[in-house]
């Protein structure tokens, strides 16, 4: 019977009694009645029954619809359900009856929280392989199941699953509704406990491994593709319909979660099962030109969704797996088919999945994946991999996939082609850093293709599409496949290519600051670098030497470095000190642990300024004003305050770990005063810059004034001449 009220207020007043007569229908499921439990469950399911009800009482109204369900949740019925599982345990009619009322509780975020207080995931996972012709126990129980998932804490219903008996029956369900679910229900429920058997492979506690669970998924992922006879798998059959689609991409996931196991004693294993379960010819099956799809197979889009989740997956898993990867000749497959993506051969793909984005009309997103593999194996720096890349031709070809995503690029311009052109940047980085011989294979080709990427329009660096990273990835190119060898590096000279490294360090964008410098000073080496250096101009003739100053001043703002109102030195003791140095307190470290002072230098650009400036020398540089004389004295003793600032921490480490003796102390004493009388001495320096510059601009303007005198002196003598002029021609008394 449905609650009813006079007042609008009586839902609010009565709620406490109505909430605990609701609480007793959970306490009267004890009531040893079949039929009192089924009628409970079914009171319970008729709450979500949201019609009006058609008899009132003269003088009542209804209460709101969702009334008896918001009671339900201050009662905690949820709870005492979930606990009436034990009494029903042998009883399939009431217990299914229970499930349906749990099913519909399950709906809310409170009553999901209520029933995990009563270990309600565990205990509805222990059921899923019971004894029930009808289908529903499973279907109820994983319906539950996926409600806890979604309203609550998804780690805590994971971790009330990870025990071996939940393993088992989750892994027991599957099994049965793999081999003998020829429902199209049946394999959507399947479908459901793989996402939850997912959820728990991500999990390093849940016992997958220890069940067999792992292996028997491993094996399905694999088996139609390696075509090796297997016991787990006897007797499956898998169609082509959209569930055993689904089935197959799920599993592919797993594959791809159980790569990144994040315990290492249970990685190893996984690895093994891994490697021994043929995963990497299962993968490599899909790295080949689309084909035309056959009668009884996937559709053409169908393939393409599996082919890129396949190659995606395999990203993941080649590079825990590399001896394998290596020994299945995948660099080579991926480069044929990278060969077949820029190719002309008339393919379209669909681009309907989410790894087929921005590939409909197109092979964009094979590439892309592709690239991923190879980006992912290059990043581990394994000789082998990289030898085995270069041997097949690898740097020629990726420089022309780079200048055909290129070209596409100013076609049409999106994320996608961007991060296709960073990622073979980066595949280039990584394959001739160190190595002189592939550095020359890219030099002048290279060079051509890089030189683009920093003429880029600094207002695409916000598009948000990506140029940023392209920026940073061709930067990268540049440190690597250039810097070191002397063919590449005067070829760059010569297209300008230090003028447009200034080019960008003078838009000053911060997070450009470190690399640019960094690559700058590597190209010092190469004794035409400063000429170039020296000959660039920026906006209103900025020189490089101005520039670096700026920079450097800018840097010692954003530190906190103390200076006075003309940036000359305030603390004569710690000269560059920043303000997060002066609030650390020196800590004794091991002789192999670096200092703070030491840290300090590779975390701010000053260094790296430093040693540009010194490359380029401290004298005769042009397009500097007083105020950069003033920095360019500290710029120039920066390596000896550094020094200061080192044996500062030393004397301070000494006094707090022995007392030094007496001789020892003097000279450390002597070596304290040091960077002190430095700064005095720079100090007088910068005085001395700034009075003469005073002087100067007094001089010029005494100069100023002497030329406006003069100009009104000859203004009165030429006005004086005139007015001779005209006496002498037109007073008459003076001509009289």
């Amino acid at each position: 019977l449905p609650f009813q009220k006079k007042k609008s207020s009586d839902e609010v007043n009565y709620s406490v009694a109505a909430s605990k007569s609701i609480a007793q229908l959970g306490y009267l499921m004890r009531v040893p009645s079949s039929q009192v439990r089924i009628q409970i469950c079914k009171c319970v399911v008729s709450f979500y029954n949201m019609e009006l009800p058609r008899k009132l009482l003269p003088g009542y109204q209804p209460t709101d619809a969702n009334y008896k369900i918001q009671m339900a949740e201050l009662g905690g019925l949820a709870e005492t359900l979930v606990l009436s599982l034990a009494l029903v345990e042998n009883r399939l009619t009431e217990k299914l009856w229970v499930l349906k009322a749990l099913q519909h509780l399950s709906s809310s975020g409170v009553n999901c929280g209520l029933m995990m207080k009563a270990q309600a995931a565990s205990r509805l996972c222990l059921y899923l392989n019971g004894v029930d012709p009808s289908g529903q126990l499973v279907f109820r129980s994983s319906e539950i199941l996926w409600n806890l998932l979604e309203n609550t804490s998804k780690e805590e219903v994971v971790n009330q699953l990870s025990s071996l008996e939940c393993v088992h029956a989750l892994k027991e369900a599957f099994v049965d509704l793999l081999l003998h679910g020829f429902r199209h229900y049946d394999r959507q429920l399947r479908n459901d406990l793989l996402v939850i058997a997912t959820l728990l492979a991500e999990n390093p506690a849940a016992p997958m491994i220890e069940s067999g669970f792992t292996k028997l998924l491993i094996v399905l992922a694999t088996f139609t593709e390696v075509k090796i006879p297997n016991p787990l798998v006897k007797g499956l059959k898998v169609t082509y319909g959209y569930e055993d689609f689904e089935l197959k991409k799920l599993l592919f996931n797993v594959i791809g979660v159980l790569s990144k196991d994040p315990s290492v004693s249970l990685f190893v294993l996984t690895l093994q099962l891994l490697s021994e379960s043929d995963v990497m010819p299962a993968l490599l099956y899909y790295v080949k030109p689309n084909q035309k799809p056959g009668f009884h197979d996937w559709s053409a889009a169908q393939y393409e969704e599996l082919q890129l989740h396949a190659i995606a997956v395999l990203a993941s898993v080649a590079p825990v797996l590399i001896d394998k990867y290596l020994s299945c000749q995948a660099n080579t497959l991926l480069l044929v088919f990278l060969e077949w993506c820029v190719g002309q051969d008339p393919f379209f793909g669909q681009g309907n999945s989410f790894h087929g984005t921005g590939g409909r009309g197109n092979k964009l997103a094979q590439m892309r994946y592709s690239l991923r593999v190879l980006r992912s194996v290059v990043s581990l720096y394994d000789d082998a991999v990289n030898l085995n890349l270069c041997d097949q031709g690898a740097i020629s070809q990726l420089l022309d996939i780079l200048k055909y995503a290129a070209n596409k690029s100013k076609e049409k311009e999106d994320a996608i082609l961007l991060e296709i052109q960073a990622d073979i940047l980066f595949l280039l980085s990584g394959l001739c850093e160190n190595d002189l011989h592939r550095k020359e294979l890219f030099s002048y080709e290279g060079v051509d293709i890089l030189i683009p990427f920093l003429q880029m329009d600094p207002k695409k660096l916000y598009s948000g599409l990506g140029h940023n990273h392209l920026l940073f990835s061709a930067l990268d190119c540049l440190w690597s496949c250039v810097i070191g060898c002397y063919i590449a590096e005067d070829y760059f000279l010569e297209k300008q290519g230090i003028f447009l490294l200034l080019d960008l360090l003078a838009l000053k964008q911060k997070n450009l600051h470190n690399i640019i410098l960094g690559i700058l000073v590597e190209f010092c080496d190469n004794p035409k670098t400063t000429s170039h250096i020296s000959t660039w101009r920026g906006e209103k003739d900025q020189t490089a030497a101005h520039l670096l100053i700026e920079l450097w001043r800018q840097e010692e703002l954003e530190l906190g470095v103390k200076r006075d109102r003309f940036g000359r030195i305030v603390d004569m003791k710690r000269p560059i000190a920043t303000s997060f140095q002066k609030q650390q307190e020196v800590i004794p470290l091991p002789a192999n642990c670096p200092s703070f002072a030491i840290v300090e230098i590779s975390e701010n650009i000053r260094a790296k300024l430093y040693s540009l400036l010194c490359k380029l020398g401290f004298e005769n540089l042009p397009g500097l004003s007083a105020k950069d004389f003033v920095t360019l004295a500290i710029i120039r003793r920066y390596i000896d305050f550094k020094v200061g600032e080192v044996w500062n921490e030393m004397c301070t480490e000494l006094k707090e770990e022995f007392k030094p003796v007496s001789s020892d102390e003097e000279v450390l004493k002597v070596i304290s005063e040091v960077p002190e009388d430095t700064g005095r001495t720079v100090a007088a320096l910068q005085t001395e810059v700034l009075e003469s510059q005073h002087h100067q601009e007094i001089q010029e303007e005494k100069k100023a004034y002497k030329k406006i005198q003069d100009i009104h002196k000859q203004r009165e003598m030429v006005t004086k001449s005139w007015k001779n002029f005209l006496t002498r021609t037109s007073d008459y008394e003076a001509l009289k």
